[in-house]
């Protein structure tokens, strides 16, 4: 049996989810996956440094909506190319990245040739779905047929059960892995912390995208405090987005210019020598109007690396911590309290010794691939079988309900 991943999402496009795929699906048996991936500047020569099974298919659609024609013609041209590629890998089965579009998009194929299907939920789209009422409806009825939902974190699982809501017998959940060869500590090293323009000041980090929920703001407004204990403390912010001109605009009214440097995007060799030789590791999320952190793999990524961590208590970050062993989780919508656990952790290298090697051992026994992977495959294949409390492939019949009653074309 084959199973297509279906996903908008995928290297070299950056991205969390993109990265958990590339890093699962790579590790699953060739002959049993094929990865249909959305078009990006860059994925030709990408393709060309694998050996997975991969079609590229165009999936950034202006509207994930269906209501606007040029949307409902975008989502038929997907469907049609979908189906195509179905019967030319001869699928089984699918896995969506996402519940729109892609989840749209494999309920669909299942109306047409009966194919099951597993959607992935990240989190931080669900903010995203309740925006709109179209969305909602289109998104609830993703997860009322498919036979199987992947919640990245507890958190996200409690909010499909509460919210949308999604049974608990085609509910699991499957944390995101590392890669622990690639990701591991280095002994402290001069010329790369020059490269990086760190010298010898001691560094918090922080990786990821440049949004509000990531809490960029709330360190920067937090280090003054700590620059009173810690005077050549560096901030290093590595990442782009749509808050860059606004943390900017906060650095030159705090007078912080030599106290936060923002190194934009990096290769994957420099952001894992950043990783390396930082002191502390910070992901100050907090929620901001409804908008949360799903799971937080950059956490692990650090803590493969060594590094002790500091994280906010919202989301799913605190499911990537043994807190008190590996890091500490804070409420980081307060920067004093942020402020006070970085000043201890930046004071008491010996605190920061011991916490980075449990950090280590921690992701290696909870989060390696070679132990995540095999997990996942085995929740795949016991999902694609017959069982108590799972809808049946064509039990679709009938239900076509609509969107302020004329919408259903699913």
């Amino acid at each position: 049996m084959t199973t297509m991943l279906l996903t908008r999402v995928f290297p070299p496009q950056v991205g969390g989810s993109g990265r958990w795929f590339w890093e699962l699906y790579r590790r699953l048996p060739r002959e049993e996956y094929v990865i249909a991936a959305g078009e990006y500047p860059g994925a030709r020569e990408f393709d060309r440094s694998h050996d997975l099974q991969i079609e590229r298919m165009p999936l950034d659609f202006r509207s994930w909506g269906t209501i606007a024609p040029t949307s409902l013609a975008a989502y038929s041209r997907a469907a049609w190319r979908l189906r195509r590629l179905v019967r030319r890998h001869d699928a089984t089965r699918l896995h969506a990245g996402c519940a729109l579009p892609e989840g749209w998009l494999a309920m669909r194929c299942r109306r047409r040739l009966g194919l099951p299907y597993a959607v992935y939920v990240h989190g931080e789209e669900l903010r995203v779905f309740r925006s709109s009422r179209e969305l909602t409806w289109m998104a609830r009825r993703v997860y009322r047929h498919a036979d199987l939902v992947i919640a990245n974190s507890q958190n996200t699982a409690r909010l499909l059960r509460e919210s949308w809501p999604v049974s608990a017998e085609r509910l699991e959940v499957h944390h995101p892995g590392v890669d622990t060869t690639c990701f591991r500590p280095a002994p402290p090293d001069a010329g790369a912390r020059r490269q990086l323009g760190w010298d010898d000041r001691p560094v918090i980090l922080t990786v990821g995208r440049l949004q509000r929920r990531k809490g960029h703001d709330v360190l920067i407004r937090a280090l003054p405090a700590i620059r009173q204990r810690v005077p050549r403390v560096l901030y290093a912010i590595v990442g782009d987005g749509e808050e860059r001109a606004a943390l900017q605009c906060l650095v030159d009214e705090l007078g912080l210019g030599e106290h936060v440097r923002f190194h934009g995007s990096l290769g994957d060799a420099d952001m894992l020598r950043a990783y390396q030789q930082c002191e502390l590791f910070a992901l100050p999320n907090r929620e901001v109007d409804g908008d949360f952190e799903g799971f937080g793999i950059v956490l692990l990524e650090a803590q493969a690396c060594g590094r002790p961590v500091l994280a906010g208590q919202s989301g799913g970050t605190p499911e990537t911590i043994s807190p008190g062993r590996t890091g500490e989780i804070v409420d980081c919508r307060r920067p004093d309290t942020l402020a006070e656990v970085a000043i201890h952790l930046l004071s008491d290298a010996a605190v920061r010794g011991s916490l980075g090697a449990a950090a280590r051992r921690w992701v290696l026994e909870q989060f390696d691939w070679t132990a995540v992977a095999p997990k996942a495959r085995a929740g795949f294949m016991a999902a694609s079988r017959p069982a108590g409390g799972r809808r049946d492939a064509h039990d679709l019949t009938g239900r076509a309900a609509s969107f302020h009653g004329t919408n259903a074309r699913s």
